[in-house]
């Protein structure tokens, strides 16, 4: 098991967590293949996908730490994020801050990054040991909300998910964001089967991102 820091770390430097949902977890398998193939390093696993705990824990006997940051998404309480981490993986992310999520998450080293949308929503994640906090849904608020909550709080390490695509990453990179979450736009061509795109978006995603920080 990874320490939490060189979680953090891994996730921050690559810049790019792919959020994996998927009707079937043979979907959800593949997917996750195709992005590690692009370079996309850090996978976070939603419980929306059938027998969620089972596909992590499937994914973390194939893959070694050095090949994959496996995470565990919509997470929305401590017993959920127990079974993730017993079943593998090494950050757990929710839709919103849930206290109970975060004191056990703290209890075992866990990285936790839950929703936020506002100031104060923020300030409550950040108290309770949140390590990133996830803008959530980015799309209603754009890159301009990083700037915005880093005014107050310029220490925040924060991770927009929603409506981040290759067009506009540049701009939350720029905004000041660590890191940034793409389903729909990363993965959406699974649906038809197309795993090839996946991998081809994954790779300019990556590129984008280290284009924005040079």
């Amino acid at each position: 098991m990874l320490d939490k820091e060189e979680v953090i770390t891994r996730m921050t430097d690559n810049g790019l967590v792919a959020v994996v949902r998927a009707d079937t977890a043979d979907e959800a398998l593949k997917i996750t293949d195709a992005c590690l193939e692009g370079g996309c390093g850090s996978i976070e696993l939603t419980f929306t996908v059938p027998g969620a705990h089972k596909v992590i824990e499937k994914l973390a006997n194939t893959y070694h730490n050095n090949e994959i940051l496996l995470g565990a998404g919509t997470v929305l309480d401590s017993e959920t994020a127990r079974i993730a981490i017993l079943s593998g993986a090494q950050f757990i992310v929710s839709a919103c801050f849930d206290a109970d999520a975060a004191k056990l998450c703290n209890r075992y080293r866990m990285v936790y990054i839950p929703g936020i949308g506002t100031i104060k929503e923020a300030i409550t994640a950040m108290e309770a040991g949140a390590d990133i906090i996830k803008v959530f849904p980015g799309d209603l608020f754009g890159p301009k909300i990083i700037k915005d909550i880093k005014g107050p709080l310029p220490y925040a390490k924060m991770m927009p998910t929603g409506g981040v695509s290759v067009d506009n990453v540049a701009e939350w990179i720029k905004a000041g964001a660590v890191a940034v979450g793409a389903g729909g736009r990363l993965t959406g061509s699974a649906k038809t089967g197309d795993y090839q795109s996946i991998t081809t978006i994954a790779r300019q995603f990556v590129k984008n991102i280290k284009e924005a920080r040079a």
